[in-house]
């Protein structure tokens, strides 16, 4: 541990002297396996709850109004990730600086940075709301989107821009509960907006007759169910860490880590949903069958990644906090266990998805749309080859995200989109959406490659 870091954190503890004041149990002892995993679990059932936004409205589309409507919403959904995970990816950005001035006992620091991350976040997401709307149309040309299904996808993305305030504040409240280590509070909230998402979705949809412009507005709504819910928790079970009047100012440093890690982190989301969207151009050349194939693997690999994503979170504020506690023992000893959980998973999955492939696809096409079948089928048992080194790579995001290397993440996701893009692109007419899948796990190879190497200098 640098001798600078150390320093920075005697003078937060000499000067603030709060750490005998917090009440939340800290990650700062016990077996580090257990806390990783008491960690991840809720953000597991979180993340796939939060997979279910989408997916629910994919089904119920489908089934109310059609298969053009049905890849309508999964083009919007590629669309729509772009913007949102940068929201994401800021608020995990914020998560770190949070779980670290928590982990070195700082809660006044703590406090000035609530402050901070809400006024910078609200105008990250006003100011991308623009740019979204701005943008829509150039993006479905550039995207080859069907003409028939333009006005679908114009109507679901119209409502979730309007919304997107409501994302921002959920990702930003849980991201306050994941730094301190209570994972589980959000995903309760989150599981009653989900049900919420689902019985609205059927009302706005199913009797309505609201359209696809139905799905967005149930999703809306769903959000701010989540954010309404995780602020009163905060608010009654951590209002010591809200910030109040004496914390309302813009310190300097603060500023700069928000901006730092929040942007990295966005960077490193938005770098992986842009690659999403031109092989999403790829793959549009195949027709509406290919489209609705790669929306359907897509839901598919949304829970699959869900169990490697929570690992990294986990991962993430296990380490964020152990580091700003100057504790470089747990630092390493959580990267060696969070790898070998990952690579457990990683396999099991992998023998899971391949052996399920085609059952897979039935829960979201029917029988007799044979080609997507076919493409959808083919694309799962190729990738389910890969998928270890998928949990192997975001093992090594949580690590370098909670030590503030966020910058790896990014390099590493850049690697892996620039050569999945250009493998997919070359190989999509002769192999079809198999090709996207080769892309994918060749891409997976480069960035765990280059993790490692990494991780030894």
């Amino acid at each position: 541990m640098h001798n600078k870091h150390l320093s920075k954190i005697l003078i937060a503890r000499i000067l603030f002297y709060e750490v005998s004041t917090i009440s939340e149990k800290t990650l700062l002892e016990g077996n580090i396996k257990k806390e990783l995993i008491r960690l991840a679990v809720p953000l597991l059932f979180g993340n796939i709850l939060q997979q279910l936004y989408n997916t629910v409205d994919a089904l119920i589309v489908g089934q109310f109004l059609g298969t053009a409507a049905f890849a309508a919403v999964g083009i919007s959904g590629t669309i729509m990730n772009l913007f949102i995970f940068i929201l994401h990816g800021f608020c995990i950005g914020l998560s770190i600086v949070f779980a670290q001035l928590y982990g070195a006992g700082n809660q006044e620091a703590f406090r000035s940075e609530v402050f901070v991350s809400i006024s910078l976040g609200s105008l990250l997401t006003v100011l991308l709301s623009v740019l979204f709307a701005g943008m829509l149309k150039p993006i479905l040309q550039w995207m080859q989107t069907p003409d028939n299904l333009i006005p679908y996808v114009t109507s679901y993305l119209t409502v979730i821009i309007a919304g997107m305030i409501t994302t921002y504040f959920y990702n930003f409240f849980s991201s306050i509960l994941r730094s301190v280590g209570n994972t589980k509070a959000a995903l309760y909230f989150l599981l009653l907006s989900v049900v919420v998402n689902a019985a609205v979705d059927v009302l706005f949809v199913a009797i309505f007759s609201f359209g696809v412009a139905g799905a967005a507005y149930a999703t809306v709504l769903a959000q701010l169910i989540s954010a309404a819910g995780c602020y009163g928790y905060l608010f009654k079970h951590y209002r010591y860490l809200l910030c109040g009047r004496k914390d309302v100012c813009f310190h300097e440093e603060l500023v700069k880590q928000t901006l730092g890690y929040g942007f990295a982190s966005a960077l490193q989301q938005a770098s992986l949903y842009i690659g999403k969207i031109l092989v999403q151009g790829a793959v549009n050349t195949l027709g509406i069958s290919g489209i609705a194939a790669y929306t359907a693997t897509m839901r598919i690999e949304g829970f699959a990644n869900s169990f490697g994503d929570s690992g990294a979170g986990a991962m993430a504020v296990f380490t964020s906090q152990n580091y700003g506690a100057g504790n470089e023992k747990r630092v390493s000893g959580g990267l060696r266990q969070g790898l070998l959980l990952h690579i457990i998973l990683g396999i099991m999955l992998s023998i899971i998805m391949f052996l399920t492939a085609k059952a897979g696809m039935l829960i979201f096409l029917k029988a007799d749309e044979t080609l997507a079948l076919d493409y959808g089928t083919s694309y799962l048992k190729i990738i389910s080859f890969f998928y270890v080194l998928c949990f192997i790579g975001n093992a090594f995001v949580g690590y370098f995200r909670g030590i503030g290397k966020v910058i790896v993440p990014i390099i590493g996701t850049t690697l892996h989109i620039t050569l999945r893009v250009v493998v997919s692109y070359l190989l999509i007419s002769k192999l079809g959406l198999s090709a996207v899948a080769v892309a994918t796990g060749l891409g997976w190879i480069l960035v765990v490659v280059y993790q490692i190497t990494i991780d030894k200098k």
